[in-house]
């Protein structure tokens, strides 16, 4: 079962106050790969640093890295709150507010559109008050009103104070980089997708992490290895509808961001399984053999989990 660690979430190695404070006031200056405080750690094993293996060809660094240099580029999202629409439940009526995603700086084929209401507003603010109070206290949030919420006016006055609240709360590096924020916008839906993998609604699954990944990957670029999960996800979902070369193709995505990481807890069952892929596609399955056994070498494991046993456990809360 799963543990109280949220096991969706990857694992975040520190505190982000302190860094996050002498930051704040130079986010348009800074640069490099300052990594961040992702969740529990599930993801991130402390283990595996991101130093090159010795066992890596020249080709292996070079590509190494690029994706790294390539990582730390940060990557700029633009958020508008599109529409919104009154729904109406047995026992509760709310607004539900439409929020698009779209990378900046070129043509963004991949925009993200997700819907949220003001009570998942509110529980963002609420958990980011407890660890940022300090960085977010000029951010403004839209007041609770006990009357008038479904008028025209309010709904209108509203999705422009929560476009202003995202960007702003995107603005601050250590608060866009949190936990919270990135759950705020992509757990729901990884939440319902892997509820669909566990159901055997291969399908369904995929229709939504199609649309989720993107925009994951888009929040996680400083950590790369946050998206695995989710790969290897849509890899154990193609290769059960017996579609071994998408599967192939998410398992080949994974193995990327898992680079120079062979203790993270998937890189054994994602060899295992890319191998058993390439076997069947006709592809090099031997040099993906090899290193399993190198690493099998180097943290032996009596009987450890299938690549499909490790992605049932995930996003369970």
């Amino acid at each position: 079962m799963a543990s109280p660690e949220h096991p969706g979430s990857p694992g975040w190695t520190g505190h982000p106050v302190a860094q996050c404070a002498a930051r704040t006031k130079q986010e348009a200056s800074a640069t490099g790969p300052d990594l961040p405080n992702p969740g529990p750690a599930g993801h991130l094993d402390t283990t595996s640093s991101l130093s090159p293996n010795s066992n890596m060809t020249t080709r292996e660094l070079q590509e190494y890295w690029r994706n790294e240099k390539c990582h730390w580029k940060h990557v700029k999202l633009l958020f508008e709150i599109a529409s919104a629409r009154i729904e109406e439940r047995q026992a509760s009526k709310f607004v539900m507010y439409q929020i698009v995603v779209i990378q900046t700086g070129s043509f963004d084929s991949n925009k993200a559109i997700l819907e949220r209401r003001y009570s998942d507003f509110e529980r963002l603010q609420k958990n980011l008050l407890k660890i940022f109070r300090e960085e977010i206290e000029d951010v403004a949030f839209p007041k609770k009103h006990l009357m008038g919420n479904f008028t025209e006016e309010m709904i209108c006055e509203r999705k422009l104070a929560f476009k202003e609240y995202l960007s702003l709360l995107y603005a601050i590096r250590c608060v866009r980089r949190s936990r919270e924020f990135i759950d705020f916008l992509t757990r729901p839906e990884l939440r319902e997708a892997f509820g669909c993998l566990r159901a055997g609604q291969y399908t369904n699954a995929l229709d939504i992490l199609v649309r989720v990944v993107p925009l994951q990957e888009k929040l996680t670029s400083h950590c790369p290895v946050m998206v695995v999960p989710a790969l290897c996800a849509m890899l154990v979902c193609h290769r059960d509808l017996e579609r071994p070369l998408e599967a192939f193709a998410a398992g080949e995505r994974a193995l990327q961001r898992l680079q120079a990481r062979e203790s993270h807890r998937y890189y054994a069952p994602l060899l295992d399984a890319m191998a058993r892929l390439a076997y069947t596609l006709g592809k090099d399955f031997v040099s993906l053999q090899e290193k399993l056994e190198e690493r099998q070498l180097l943290k032996p494991t009596t009987q450890g989990l299938t690549l499909k046993e490790l992605t049932v456990r995930e996003y369970l809360y």
